[in-house]
Protein backbone atom coordinates (compact mmCIF):
# COMPACT_ATOMS: atom_id res chain seq x y z
CA UNK A 1 0.00 0.00 0.00
CA UNK A 2 2.57 2.52 0.75
CA UNK A 3 4.59 1.17 -1.85
CA UNK A 4 1.93 2.18 -4.50
CA UNK A 5 1.47 6.09 -2.65
CA UNK A 6 4.94 6.69 -3.37
CA UNK A 7 4.74 4.98 -7.10
CA UNK A 8 1.68 7.53 -7.56
CA UNK A 9 3.37 10.16 -5.53
CA UNK A 10 6.28 9.99 -8.18
CA UNK A 11 4.02 9.79 -11.30
CA UNK A 12 2.41 13.43 -10.64
CA UNK A 13 5.88 15.11 -9.18
CA UNK A 14 6.88 13.69 -13.08
CA UNK A 15 3.85 14.89 -14.60
CA UNK A 16 3.68 18.57 -12.98
CA UNK A 17 7.44 18.89 -14.14
CA UNK A 18 6.86 18.02 -17.77
CA UNK A 19 4.11 19.90 -17.37
CA UNK A 20 6.00 23.19 -16.13
CA UNK A 21 7.23 26.07 -18.85
CA UNK A 22 10.91 25.71 -19.72
CA UNK A 23 13.42 28.69 -18.50
CA UNK A 24 15.71 30.30 -20.91
CA UNK A 25 19.30 29.35 -19.66
CA UNK A 26 20.62 32.12 -17.66
CA UNK A 27 23.29 34.53 -19.96
CA UNK A 28 26.49 34.25 -19.11
CA UNK A 29 28.48 37.75 -19.57
CA UNK A 30 31.77 37.00 -21.74
CA UNK A 31 34.00 38.89 -22.56
CA UNK A 32 35.51 39.09 -26.22
CA UNK A 33 38.12 40.91 -27.35
CA UNK A 34 38.73 41.77 -31.37
CA UNK A 35 41.77 42.94 -33.02
CA UNK A 36 42.12 43.93 -36.64
CA UNK A 37 46.31 43.22 -38.12
CA UNK A 38 47.68 44.24 -41.38
CA UNK A 39 48.79 41.20 -42.89
CA UNK A 40 52.69 41.23 -42.33
CA UNK A 41 52.46 44.24 -40.76
CA UNK A 42 51.05 45.99 -37.19
CA UNK A 43 47.66 46.21 -35.83
CA UNK A 44 45.26 49.00 -37.61
CA UNK A 45 44.34 51.76 -34.63
CA UNK A 46 43.05 55.09 -34.04
CA UNK A 47 46.41 56.37 -36.66
CA UNK A 48 44.30 55.38 -39.56
CA UNK A 49 41.22 55.86 -38.46
CA UNK A 50 40.30 52.63 -36.83
CA UNK A 51 38.22 49.82 -37.58
CA UNK A 52 34.46 49.16 -37.26
CA UNK A 53 33.65 46.08 -35.71
CA UNK A 54 29.99 44.41 -35.68
CA UNK A 55 29.75 40.86 -33.91
CA UNK A 56 26.36 38.53 -34.66
CA UNK A 57 25.06 35.66 -33.81
CA UNK A 58 25.73 33.84 -37.29
CA UNK A 59 22.52 31.55 -36.90
CA UNK A 60 20.23 34.49 -36.43
CA UNK A 61 21.70 37.57 -37.59
CA UNK A 62 21.18 39.38 -34.01
CA UNK A 63 23.54 41.50 -33.68
CA UNK A 64 25.26 41.12 -30.31
CA UNK A 65 28.08 44.21 -30.47
CA UNK A 66 29.11 46.38 -32.45
CA UNK A 67 31.79 48.88 -31.51
CA UNK A 68 35.09 50.57 -33.71
CA UNK A 69 38.83 48.96 -32.67
CA UNK A 70 41.00 52.04 -31.61
CA UNK A 71 44.07 52.11 -30.07
CA UNK A 72 47.91 51.68 -31.44
CA UNK A 73 49.30 49.99 -33.78
CA UNK A 74 51.18 47.80 -30.87
CA UNK A 75 54.97 47.26 -29.61
CA UNK A 76 57.38 46.88 -33.25
CA UNK A 77 59.84 44.91 -31.66
CA UNK A 78 57.50 42.60 -30.08
CA UNK A 79 55.61 42.02 -33.68
CA UNK A 80 57.75 42.09 -36.22
CA UNK A 81 61.33 41.41 -34.66
CA UNK A 82 61.21 38.91 -32.13
CA UNK A 83 59.27 35.73 -34.07
CA UNK A 84 57.12 34.77 -30.59
CA UNK A 85 56.94 30.81 -28.85
CA UNK A 86 53.92 29.31 -28.94
CA UNK A 87 50.66 31.12 -27.16
CA UNK A 88 53.01 34.32 -26.71
CA UNK A 89 51.33 37.32 -26.70
CA UNK A 90 51.99 40.03 -29.31
CA UNK A 91 49.85 42.50 -28.35
CA UNK A 92 49.54 44.63 -25.07
CA UNK A 93 47.61 46.73 -22.75
CA UNK A 94 47.80 49.48 -25.29
CA UNK A 95 47.30 47.79 -28.36
CA UNK A 96 44.17 48.76 -30.64
CA UNK A 97 40.91 46.58 -29.89
CA UNK A 98 37.66 46.53 -29.53
CA UNK A 99 35.87 44.70 -26.24
CA UNK A 100 32.73 43.56 -26.30
CA UNK A 101 30.83 42.15 -23.44
CA UNK A 102 28.70 39.47 -24.98
CA UNK A 103 25.65 38.21 -22.81
CA UNK A 104 25.32 34.33 -24.02
CA UNK A 105 22.66 31.85 -22.64
CA UNK A 106 24.56 28.88 -24.77
CA UNK A 107 27.29 27.80 -26.89
CA UNK A 108 26.98 30.56 -29.78
CA UNK A 109 28.61 30.52 -33.53
CA UNK A 110 29.49 34.31 -33.55
CA UNK A 111 30.07 35.98 -36.90
CA UNK A 112 32.51 39.12 -36.64
CA UNK A 113 32.29 41.55 -39.33
CA UNK A 114 35.26 44.72 -39.38
CA UNK A 115 35.81 47.14 -42.03
CA UNK A 116 38.76 49.31 -42.01
CA UNK A 117 40.88 51.20 -41.93
CA UNK A 118 38.12 54.04 -41.77
CA UNK A 119 41.00 56.68 -42.20
CA UNK A 120 41.65 55.65 -45.66
CA UNK A 121 38.29 55.59 -47.13
CA UNK A 122 39.64 54.66 -50.89
CA UNK A 123 41.45 51.76 -49.37
CA UNK A 124 39.10 50.36 -46.52
CA UNK A 125 38.05 46.64 -47.21
CA UNK A 126 35.39 44.51 -45.40
CA UNK A 127 36.87 41.34 -43.13
CA UNK A 128 34.95 38.63 -41.69
CA UNK A 129 35.09 35.64 -39.63
CA UNK A 130 33.56 33.09 -37.25
CA UNK A 131 34.47 31.67 -34.25
CA UNK A 132 32.46 29.58 -31.39
CA UNK A 133 32.04 31.48 -28.26
CA UNK A 134 31.35 29.89 -25.04
CA UNK A 135 29.62 31.98 -22.32
CA UNK A 136 31.86 32.72 -19.33
CA UNK A 137 34.76 31.59 -21.35
CA UNK A 138 36.50 35.05 -21.94
CA UNK A 139 38.45 35.53 -25.37
CA UNK A 140 41.08 37.76 -24.16
CA UNK A 141 45.23 38.97 -24.46
CA UNK A 142 45.74 38.96 -28.64
CA UNK A 143 42.28 37.67 -28.62
CA UNK A 144 40.18 37.41 -31.78
CA UNK A 145 42.44 38.30 -34.54
CA UNK A 146 41.20 39.73 -37.79
CA UNK A 147 44.09 39.86 -40.83
CA UNK A 148 43.53 42.58 -43.22
CA UNK A 149 45.63 42.36 -46.29
CA UNK A 150 46.52 44.59 -48.80
CA UNK A 151 48.17 48.55 -49.31
CA UNK A 152 46.21 51.76 -47.84
CA UNK A 153 46.91 54.57 -51.08
CA UNK A 154 46.20 58.00 -51.44
CA UNK A 155 46.86 60.14 -54.18
CA UNK A 156 47.53 63.78 -55.11
CA UNK A 157 47.79 65.02 -58.53
CA UNK A 158 49.04 68.30 -59.73
CA UNK A 159 49.00 69.31 -63.24
CA UNK A 160 52.57 72.12 -64.29
CA UNK A 161 51.39 74.75 -67.34
CA UNK A 162 52.81 72.22 -70.41
CA UNK A 163 50.36 69.71 -68.93
CA UNK A 164 52.38 67.06 -67.66
CA UNK A 165 50.72 65.95 -64.22
CA UNK A 166 52.60 65.10 -61.09
CA UNK A 167 51.18 62.14 -59.08
CA UNK A 168 52.46 61.84 -55.91
CA UNK A 169 50.88 58.48 -54.06
CA UNK A 170 50.83 57.93 -50.25
CA UNK A 171 51.91 54.09 -49.67
CA UNK A 172 51.54 52.72 -46.37
CA UNK A 173 50.30 49.01 -45.00
CA UNK A 174 46.99 49.52 -43.76
CA UNK A 175 48.25 50.30 -40.34
CA UNK A 176 49.52 53.08 -41.77
CA UNK A 177 53.29 51.73 -41.33
CA UNK A 178 55.73 53.15 -43.19
CA UNK A 179 57.51 51.91 -46.44
CA UNK A 180 61.36 53.68 -46.95
CA UNK A 181 64.67 52.56 -48.50
CA UNK A 182 65.88 49.36 -45.91
CA UNK A 183 63.44 49.64 -43.79
CA UNK A 184 60.94 46.86 -42.07
CA UNK A 185 58.77 47.91 -45.23
CA UNK A 186 61.48 48.25 -47.63
CA UNK A 187 60.68 50.58 -50.47
CA UNK A 188 62.42 47.98 -52.91
CA UNK A 189 59.95 45.60 -52.16
CA UNK A 190 57.17 47.71 -53.44
CA UNK A 191 56.22 48.30 -57.14
CA UNK A 192 54.01 51.25 -57.10
CA UNK A 193 52.09 52.47 -60.85
CA UNK A 194 49.54 55.25 -61.87
CA UNK A 195 47.84 54.39 -64.85
CA UNK A 196 45.32 57.13 -66.70
CA UNK A 197 42.17 55.79 -68.09
CA UNK A 198 39.79 56.98 -70.82
CA UNK A 199 36.32 54.88 -69.73
CA UNK A 200 38.10 51.25 -69.47
CA UNK A 201 40.77 51.64 -71.59
CA UNK A 202 44.69 52.61 -70.68
CA UNK A 203 45.57 56.00 -72.20
CA UNK A 204 48.95 56.36 -70.72
CA UNK A 205 50.92 54.90 -67.45
CA UNK A 206 53.95 55.23 -65.37
CA UNK A 207 56.08 53.68 -62.49
CA UNK A 208 56.54 55.99 -59.44
CA UNK A 209 59.58 56.06 -57.71
CA UNK A 210 60.69 56.57 -54.03
CA UNK A 211 60.32 60.20 -53.30
CA UNK A 212 62.97 60.39 -50.34
CA UNK A 213 60.13 60.87 -47.71
CA UNK A 214 58.52 58.07 -46.18
CA UNK A 215 56.17 56.56 -48.03
CA UNK A 216 55.56 59.26 -50.70
CA UNK A 217 56.23 57.57 -54.38
CA UNK A 218 55.86 60.06 -56.98
CA UNK A 219 56.20 60.01 -61.01
CA UNK A 220 54.65 61.91 -63.97
CA UNK A 221 51.72 61.30 -66.52
CA UNK A 222 52.88 62.47 -69.98
CA UNK A 223 50.73 65.08 -71.37
CA UNK A 224 47.10 64.19 -72.94
CA UNK A 225 44.27 65.33 -74.77
CA UNK A 226 41.70 67.26 -72.52
CA UNK A 227 39.01 65.58 -70.94
CA UNK A 228 37.46 63.79 -68.14
CA UNK A 229 40.00 60.91 -67.32
CA UNK A 230 40.44 58.22 -64.62
CA UNK A 231 43.34 57.91 -62.04
CA UNK A 232 44.26 54.20 -61.20
CA UNK A 233 47.14 54.13 -58.74
CA UNK A 234 48.48 50.11 -58.12
CA UNK A 235 50.45 48.82 -55.01
CA UNK A 236 52.36 45.64 -55.34
CA UNK A 237 53.98 43.86 -52.78
CA UNK A 238 56.77 42.07 -54.12
CA UNK A 239 57.08 39.60 -50.68
CA UNK A 240 53.54 39.52 -49.74
CA UNK A 241 50.58 39.29 -51.63
CA UNK A 242 49.84 42.34 -50.34
CA UNK A 243 48.31 45.16 -53.10
CA UNK A 244 46.58 48.18 -53.16
CA UNK A 245 44.85 50.26 -55.66
CA UNK A 246 42.36 53.16 -55.66
CA UNK A 247 40.30 54.96 -58.27
CA UNK A 248 39.77 58.86 -58.69
CA UNK A 249 38.60 61.32 -61.19
CA UNK A 250 40.99 63.97 -62.89
CA UNK A 251 41.02 66.58 -65.64
CA UNK A 252 43.42 67.11 -68.03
Amino acid sequence: MIMKRLVRAAMAFTALVLAAPLRPAMADPTHVIVRARSLDAKFIGTSTGGVSIVLTDAATGQVLAEGQIAGGTGDTPRIMQRPPARFDSISDEDTAGFEALLNLGKPTLVRAEARGPLGRPGSAITVSSMMWIIPGRDVLGDGWVLTFPGLAIEANVVRNSSGVSRVTANTTLMCGCPITPGGLWDSNDFTVEAQLLDGENIVTRTMLSYAGTASQFVGDLPKVGSGRYTLRVVAVSKKTPNAGVIEQPIDQ
